[in-house]
């Protein structure tokens, strides 16, 4: 594994290489390549949702990749090197187990959650100081998805008391918020309307949350019903020798009834 790691830690020294290395490898620093890192992270997460592990094997080690992409440009600019990265995961994990690493007692799987929680509430207090304290929300990293970032802050929020007693209420911030939505879209006043829907959403995601639910894989489902169901109405419309394009929206409409409630029997 050693010999693995460092040979491709030795390609990455060489695509860095000035006059001999890759022109558009050299080129690039932290900033131009996180996209490239975001992007490597959903193909293993896609991967894995297909279940196909000869891709996923290839997707890790692109993602590998990019932390070796980054651990070289770090050391070149005297910051760290891969081996400063790996003895800090190796550091961090075997603070936060310490039922394996250390004395504590063995936990169920609730109780774990619970002191990893509480463990990294600790780390983000060590890293603040009297100019700028750590505040509940702190070290949400804001270039998550948006859906991903919110359940996040609310679960944050939730830890220090800040939290919807039960579903009940939060469905009523629903309603309330809706009609706020409404009440914007009649105002025809873009800012608003882009607030109250931002909000409308954000209590949205309260709700999978308070449900036990993840609101990305809510809204993953959804877009998967929903394309299902759309590309089912075009081969409907294909089988009848029709263009779905050339119907009218009652038609479509209509189509769209019958493939639903041909999927829910």
């Amino acid at each position: 594994m050693t010999k693995q790691i460092n040979r491709l830690r030795g390609i990455m020294k060489a695509l860095r290489t000035p006059v001999t290395g890759c022109p558009w490898d050299l080129e690039q620093d932290f900033k131009t390549i996180a996209p490239y890192t975001i992007e490597e992270a959903y193909e293993v997460a896609d991967a894995i949702e297909r279940e196909d592990y000869d891709e996923l094997k290839s997707e890790l080690g692109d993602l590998l990749f990019q932390v070796v992409f980054h651990s070289q440009m770090a050391n070149e600019s005297g910051y760290f090197d891969f081996d400063d990265v790996a003895e800090a995961i190796s550091n961090k994990m075997e603070v936060r187990h310490p039922h394996v690493f250390g004395d504590a007692e063995h936990r169920d799987a609730d109780a774990q959650t619970i002191a990893w929680e509480e463990q990294k509430a600790k780390e983000r207090a060590d890293i603040g100081s009297g100019d700028k304290p750590v505040g509940a929300l702190s070290g949400v990293a804001r270039t998550l998805p948006a859906m991903i970032r919110a359940q996040k802050l609310q679960k944050r929020a939730a830890r220090v008391g800040f939290d919807w007693p039960d579903v009940k209420a939060v469905l009523s911030k629903v309603d309330e918020e809706l009609t706020e939505v409404k009440e914007a879209t009649s105002s025809g006043n873009l800012r608003h309307i882009e607030e109250e829907l931002g909000d409308l959403m954000f209590v949205l995601v309260n709700v999978c949350r308070k449900s036990g639910l993840q609101a990305e894989d809510v809204l993953k489902k959804a877009n998967a019903k929903f394309e299902g169901r759309f590309e089912a109405m075009e081969s409907a419309a294909r089988a009848e020798g029709t263009d779905f394009e050339t119907l009218s929206l009652k038609e479509q409409e209509a189509l769209w009834q019958r493939v639903k409630g041909a999927q829910q029997q």
